[in-house]
């Protein structure tokens, strides 16, 4: 996304741990039981829409240690489960099947597993019954306590963001353990600056990061000017420079002290560019998302962005915000070039930086940092994202996508059709989330796609303005949701 259009014109921008889920919580009865059942089941619905909704399981085992598990219940209400994760789903009639993945099949006594699933349904939609663990009848228990519970524990304030890396189609931490990017968006520094306003829109003190973290938050996105980074002498020189650059680290500390991984991404750059989509076709400055990085100063940007931070493996880079070189161009394959090689590009005045030369860049200056690239299509087009994907001796690149209701790539067929192979391959982060009609209809959707493939996301954005500006979470800085926003915290709460 760009800032709203009063900061110059908005358009379109962990392992999974599944211990509950925010949203609807379907109490499953207790069943009476004389002595200690020989297992718990805790069940929760969540993210329900029309046609179907994600649903949770947590199995706690009260007997002796388990070297595998199945799970049965039966669902009531014509329910269909179609997908899930952490287990092997599958469904007879009314019952319902879950058999333990290669991964967590031994379940020690007083030991804990989760899974989930999506299903379809049609109309109401009643909690499953009669849980068994191996043939052997569980209680049932409620789901997760309601995300607004203030007798909650607090939400993972504090500690250190993991140091992490790319493992197959997974992020995963110094231990070996995958992790998920759940968060969201902080924009500010990417116009603020250039606008001569300040550095960030709203405070980034401590108390403002805790109520990031107070939704359960392990990431959050920070956009940035590359003019502003590099002290180019038309900025204010307020916010320009060091003080710019000592502004953004401060905040990354800030992040990390209370474990959130911090992802650095360019958002503005420099390039006077006035063809199909052109947002600030007048200058050269870097008002404005552009088509395509600029060759005359982020690879500049990044190398400094690098030399500053790697020596700090939990910061992510993200190259650019949204690339939008097919809009300048009709040709595709011309596009992707120019995505992945930069130079002159057809349609575009200014030399182009490809992704190629900023991944080089970043590694020439010592940092193995992750490392997340956007396709198309203002990063919403990820066909032909592997077949470009630049090459990196670090082994460390990581695909992002962005995605609004009013996107071309929008439904879950799409999702399957043009995500699910990059998904398979390469770890995949929707680095913005969001929708333009002041509610969560569409992200709740979104989310329960992603969760299903162990994929992260990010909702844009953790600023107040309101929905004619743009989509945005909160309605002030103490965390308060909008109705958009309580669709996108509901869902953090309920991952653990």
């Amino acid at each position: 996304m760009r800032a709203p259009p009063r900061l110059y014109a908005l358009a379109a921008a962990a392992s999974l741990t599944v211990a509950g889920m925010a949203g609807t919580a379907a109490a499953v009865p207790t069943m009476p039981r004389a002595s200690a059942a020989a297992c718990t089941v805790a069940y929760t619905a969540a993210n329900q829409w029309d046609t179907g909704f994600q649903g949770n399981v947590t199995i706690t085992n009260n007997g002796a240690a388990l070297d595998r598990w199945t799970l049965t219940f039966d669902f009531t209400g014509g329910q269909k489960v179609s997908q899930g994760w952490n287990a092997t789903w599958s469904q007879s009639g009314t019952t319902v099947t879950a058999v333990n993945a290669s991964w967590n099949g031994k379940l020690a006594t007083g030991g804990s597993v989760s899974a989930g699933f999506t299903a379809s349904r049609s109309g109401s939609n009643p909690a499953p019954s009669a849980f068994k663990l191996n043939g052997v009848a569980c209680d049932g228990g409620s789901g997760p306590t309601d995300p607004t519970d203030p007798t909650d524990p607090p939400p993972g304030q504090g500690g250190t963001p993991p140091k992490l890396r790319v493992s197959g189609n997974a992020f995963v931490d110094e231990k070996g353990a995958t992790r998920r990017l759940l968060g969201v968006n902080r924009s500010g520094a990417e116009f603020m600056c250039v606008q001569g306003r300040g550095i960030f829109d709203g405070p980034v003190d401590d108390a403002s990061v805790k109520a990031i973290a107070g939704w359960k938050a392990n990431a959050v996105r920070v956009p940035l000017n590359e003019e502003c980074w590099l002290g180019l002498s038309h900025i204010d020189s307020a916010y320009r420079g060091a003080t710019y650059i000592n502004a953004v680290k401060e905040f990354v500390t800030r992040l990390e002290a209370n474990g959130i991984t911090p992802i650095l991404e360019l958002h503005w750059s420099h390039g006077k560019y006035s063809g199909g989509d052109a947002h600030c076709p007048d200058t050269e400055y870097a008002t404005c998302q552009k088509p395509m990085p600029d060759a005359q100063y982020t690879p500049a940007f990044w190398s400094s962005v690098a030399q500053t931070f790697k020596g700090d493996q939990a910061v992510v880079f993200d190259l650019f915000n949204e690339p939008f070189p097919d809009r300048a161009t009709s040709d595709l394959t011309a596009a992707w070039k120019c995505w992945r090689d930069g130079g002159s590009c057809p349609g575009i005045d200014y030399q182009v930086a490809g992704m190629q030369s900023l991944v080089t860049a970043i590694r020439n200056a010592g940092a193995r940092n992750v490392i997340l690239l956007g396709g198309l299509a203002y990063s919403n087009d990820m066909r032909q994202w592997l077949t470009y994907k630049p090459s990196d001796p670090a082994g460390n690149l990581a695909a992002a996508w962005h995605t609004y209701n009013f996107n071309t790539c929008s439904s879950e067929s799409c999702f399957n059709e043009q995500l699910a192979p990059v998904i398979a391959q390469v770890p995949f982060v929707a680095g913005e989330i969001g929708e333009n009609t002041c509610s969560h209809g569409y992200i709740d959707r979104v989310m329960a796609w992603l969760d299903a493939k162990r994929a992260s996301y990010l909702g844009w954005t953790w600023n107040t303005w309101d929905c004619s500006s743009g989509p945005s979470l909160i309605s002030d800085f103490n965390g308060t949701p909008t109705a958009f926003g309580i669709g996108l915290r509901d869902h953090l709460k309920g991952q653990s």
